[in-house]
């Protein structure tokens, strides 16, 4: 192979429209890292199976619309209540049991999603499915000048900024999120006001689940539907979310900057050699800053 074969040149338009792209595809690891994101940051729990949680909403998203005709777009609250359900669920027959210990809480996470893996490839079989987007107008380019980006990336970009800015509105303007503050930083002391550390918990658990089941219906229209595409989410958001130092406002700059340095990259080299050095760089910057872009995230009891 040649240089000139592995280098691209530098090219204006091409490029800025590699910047644009590398927008949405902070928005696609945002949306990923979202739910694990406050369930990592509020509890401190390592969610193994937060990626099975996201295939089990782009599932969820193909059994409503091949069983009951529901449109994607009202295809996506429904995904958020009914992984949200699974997520509450999981947190009071198993979390809740596990927690400061962190170990045990990994090890419980991934056998679940070995267990959801399993059952929707007995339910739905291990053949691909596929999610229609709707309005067929999402299936569309716009096209400006030349910018050439996908209708559907630029209305997951969109969405995840409402969600991410309604994630916030709940965690810094309403009591619930005082309450989950509270519980964050001083357990016991929040417990002397009242506050009932468990039902926040699993609430939060819960938000976290059915945020994952929002992205899986998302993605769901990105790429086909398969029992382990989980696992080809679950890497960026974990390195979303660490290289944010778990908090909110860290995965929004970390997702926006990491998706920014894998499509320049991407640009003058390729798609694996540009995964390499993105990765290379994460591991770089945790040597020097491993309590991520915002470390007072980890003042938790």
């Amino acid at each position: 192979m040649s240089v000139h074969d592995f280098w691209t040149p530098f090219s204006a338009g091409p490029f800025v429209n590699s910047l644009l792209i590398g927008l949405t595809l902070g928005a696609i690891w945002l949306l990923a890292a979202l739910g694990l994101t406050i369930i990592y940051g509020t509890m401190g729990v390592i969610n193994m199976a937060h990626g099975e949680f996201i295939m089990v909403g782009a599932y969820f998203t193909f059994m409503m619309q091949s069983m009951a005709g529901i449109p994607w777009l009202l295809c996506l609250p429904l995904a958020f209540i009914g992984v949200a359900i699974l997520g509450w669920i999981v947190e009071r027959l198993l979390i809740r049991y596990l927690y400061h210990r962190p170990l045990d809480t990994l090890l419980a996470t991934w056998g679940v999603s070995l267990i959801l893996v399993q059952g929707v490839r007995l339910i739905f079989g291990g053949e691909p499915q596929y999610v229609e987007v709707q309005p067929a107008a999402l299936r569309e380019s716009a096209s400006i000048a030349f910018v050439h980006i996908p209708w559907l990336r630029i209305f997951i970009l969109g969405a995840t900024l409402a969600l991410a800015a309604g994630t916030w509105a709940i965690l810094y303007k309403t009591v619930y999120g005082v309450r989950v503050r509270a519980v964050m930083q001083n357990k016991e002391m929040a417990a002397s006001f009242g506050i009932n550390a468990q039902n926040v918990y699993g609430m939060t658990f819960a938000y976290g689940a059915g945020l994952a089941g929002v992205a899986g219906a998302m993605f769901g229209g990105l790429k086909t539907v398969f029992p382990d595409m989980g696992l080809g989410y679950i890497v960026e958001a974990f390195l979303v979310v660490v290289t944010g130092g778990g908090h909110l406002f860290g995965s929004i700059y970390s997702s926006a900057i990491l998706g920014e340095l894998n499509s320049v990259f991407s640009y003058f080299t390729n798609t694996t050699f540009a995964r390499f050095v993105l990765f290379v760089l994460i591991v770089v910057f945790l040597r020097f800053f491993p309590q991520g872009l915002f470390p007072e995230a980890k003042a938790r009891r």
